[in-house]
């Protein structure tokens, strides 16, 4: 089965609603904090998401994936399929900056990935027809995902991590489609798909840090609707 648990990341707008911005990028930067150990079951799998969607619902995503028989790996996804694995392997005590940008006057989508602590990158172009596809964010989800082969409930999750810097991007320079400037969201709305009726997870330690979001995922539970508030930071 499939669950997920996490939070959509908004900006408050003045007449009270809360939306996404416009923009053509989404990034944050994930810090492998401890191993729990590979509790996750035969032919299954579970996701650390950095997703978006866009305006045709369609799911773009740069995953940190553990498996059943691996210690995990860094995937490019584009409409639900792995499209590259990145060479950069996870290790306890790493930070990894993860962003993904939409560049429809290049028809193509840019996933990359940076190790902070060793300074190595890489990059994965994926191109896009966009006569048949739309680049245009309308969402960006941040949390965690479970696929279970075996039996009907999420599992306990392989590492610690920690999220920052969660952010959405927009051009700066109109005449340069490679200029970037990464804004914070003040705003996370949660979503758990109302598919299971206890998650082992707990969502914690939220604060903010350089004006953008952040918090930690670790050991814990929670059941469906008891992370079902809005948290907004004192920014």
């Amino acid at each position: 089965m499939h669950f997920w648990s996490g939070y959509y990341c908004l900006v408050d707008r003045e007449d009270g609603t809360s939306v996404l911005p416009q923009s053509v990028a989404i990034s944050d930067a994930i810090k492998i904090v401890s191993d729990l150990g590979n509790k996750i079951p035969d032919k299954s799998w579970m996701l650390y998401l950095l997703e978006l969607f866009t305006k045709q619902h369609i799911p773009v995503e740069l995953n940190l994936i553990c498996s059943f028989n691996d210690d995990g790996k860094f995937h490019a996804i584009f409409d639900g399929v792995n499209r590259y694995e990145f060479k950069i392997k996870p290790t306890v005590g790493h930070s990894y900056l993860r962003q993904i940008i939409m560049e429809p006057p290049k028809q193509r989508i840019g996933y990359r990935l940076m190790d902070e602590i060793s300074g190595q990158v890489d990059s994965f172009f994926f191109d896009i027809d966009v006569n048949s596809f739309d680049l245009s964010i309308s969402k960006h989800f941040t949390g965690l995902e479970w696929h279970n082969k075996t039996g009907n409930a999420p599992y306990q999750i392989r590492y610690e991590v920690e999220i920052t810097n969660l952010a959405y991007g927009i051009h700066d320079d109109s005449s340069d489609l490679q200029s970037l400037t990464y804004f914070p969201y003040n705003q996370l709305m949660p979503d758990d798909g109302g598919l299971a009726r206890e998650y082992p997870v707990s969502f914690h330690n939220f604060e903010t840090r350089n004006g953008f979001i952040t918090y930690k995922i670790g050991q814990g539970r929670h059941h469906m609707g008891i992370i079902n508030k809005f948290f907004k930071p004192h920014l």
